[in-house]
């Protein structure tokens, strides 16, 4: 492997890491609003997850 592959390789890995940290911050928040918006009832709007 010589330089340049390396430097590919390593944007590439970077790029790979960008989109799972993108992916997984959506998820959370998707998740978060399930289990506290509007169709979540009372008691789970008050835990500490929720407020």
């Amino acid at each position: 492997m010589n330089g340049r592959q390396s430097l590919v390789s390593g944007v590439v890995l970077l790029l790979c890491v960008g989109v799972l940290v993108l992916f997984t911050d959506i998820e959370v928040q998707v998740i978060r609003w399930l289990n506290c918006g509007p169709f979540a009832t009372e008691s789970e709007r008050s835990t500490t997850l929720c407020r």
